[in-house]
């Protein structure tokens, strides 16, 4: 059937890619005088597929002109009339709100994506465009769907941390398509179990032969019998007439966590502002700083006198609330809103810091705070962060 001149036409151009057929194709429409509407292309191994939404003009020639041009590019060519699109919602019906799912992995195939197609599926979620953000390998897919409207994210949110943590392999995370997805500033991060791999209090406590006794402790407060800060002063308490050396020692060695400094490298070179909030200590957190070059760093402060520990911290401890305070404070004095701010924790004192931030990750945490988060990670080192604010391996690449 030929198409009325008033109707709307989706022309698809499929076939082997190559310079020069996007051109050809627009300037026929654009000599014809037809209307462009919408335009979509993408190519995958070598395969391009291009659409074209156009109202025809009066003479209805170009498409005949189209069809013998895409045959002598070699690609197929095919069109349809298709609906006018509903009206534009008012402001008392905005419409289906924009998500972005994204998937990352070691290595992702048909299971793994079929598996996320299918929760989104069963949550009325409405994919609209699939993205690959490796080059060499499947490793980061990003799904950007719509929700109908009145729809909640928090049920899709559980849905997907569920297949997460059933998987093992890889992660998902879902976030509100807005402006600050991609518009981020800051990043700000726990140390311990976080930025580096080990908890430094339980290294000193070895180190001077109180392990048991903190490990004991530790227990205590995980299971609410006491509050952070009663345990952190027990337990600093232990570390009486420990010399500074071995803290020092330990601080010079701390094993960074996988994908630390690639995501901190890479952060700076694209201009974000970093951080350290940690209810850790000063001499390990201001290590850190030095050797990556993070901008800010907030820790607890062991006193010492005499070269030794003296079983006590110096000023306010920093715990859950302080660390929020901080982090609202700190993204103040840069000027950056916290709907910028990322911050990536493990633990249950980072959760108010999380919540403060516009975008909360826990970091191969404990289920709790993988639920109250925003998004997790667990499969993935900490530049699994970077994918998560849409950065493809080429910008990457380019970054690093």
């Amino acid at each position: 059937m030929t198409p009325r001149p008033s109707e709307r036409v989706l022309v698809t151009v499929t076939g082997r890619d190559a310079p020069g057929i996007t051109s050809r194709l627009t300037g026929l429409l654009a000599d014809s005088g037809a209307e462009l509407l919408d335009v979509e292309q993408v190519v995958v191994q070598g395969r391009l597929t291009l659409c074209l939404l156009v109202h025809l003009p009066e003479a209805r020639g170009v498409l005949k002109e189209l069809l013998f041009a895409a045959h002598e590019l070699g690609v197929a060519l095919d069109f349809q009339v298709v609906d006018a699109p509903p009206p534009a919602p008012t402001a008392l019906d905005a419409g289906p709100v924009r998500y972005v799912v994204t998937a990352v992995g070691r290595a992702l195939g048909a299971r793994e994506l079929h598996a996320v197609a299918q929760r989104l599926a069963a949550h009325g979620a409405n994919i609209e465009r699939i993205t690959r953000l490796t080059e060499t390998h499947l490793g980061s897919v990003e799904f950007h769907l719509t929700l109908p409207p009145g729809t909640t994210p928090d049920a899709l949110k559980r849905a997907l941390l569920a297949l997460s943590m059933e998987a093992g392999s890889f992660d998902v995370a879902l976030q509100r398509e807005s402006l600050f997805r991609r518009g981020k500033r800051m990043v700000v991060m726990d140390m311990d179990s976080t930025l580096i791999r080990i908890e430094v209090i339980d290294e000193l406590a070895r180190a001077h032969g109180v392990g048991e006794q903190v490990s004991r402790i530790t227990e205590r407060a995980m299971h609410g019998e006491m509050d952070y800060d009663e345990s952190l002063r027990q337990r600093v308490s232990l570390l009486a007439g420990l010399d500074v050396a071995v803290l020092r020692r330990i601080a010079d060695n701390l094993p960074l966590t996988e994908g630390a400094e690639t995501l901190i490298r890479v952060l700076k070179r694209l201009g974000y502002r970093t951080a350290v909030i940690s209810g850790g200590f000063s001499v390990a957190a201001e290590a850190l700083k030095a050797r990556l070059g993070i901008d800010h760093a907030y820790s607890n402060v062991l006193e010492a006198q005499d070269g030794k520990l003296t079983g006590r911290t110096v000023g306010p401890i920093v715990n859950a609330r302080r660390k929020a305070e901080l982090l609202e404070s700190l993204a103040k004095q840069e000027g950056i809103l916290l709907d910028q701010v990322i911050a990536v924790g493990d633990g249950a004192n980072d959760l108010l810091m999380l919540e403060k931030a516009g975008l909360g990750i826990a970091f191969r945490a404990k289920p709790k705070l993988r639920e109250a988060a925003d998004t997790s990670i667990s499969a993935g080192g900490l530049d699994a962060i970077l994918y998560l604010l849409g950065l493809t391996a080429r910008e990457l690449q380019e970054a690093g």
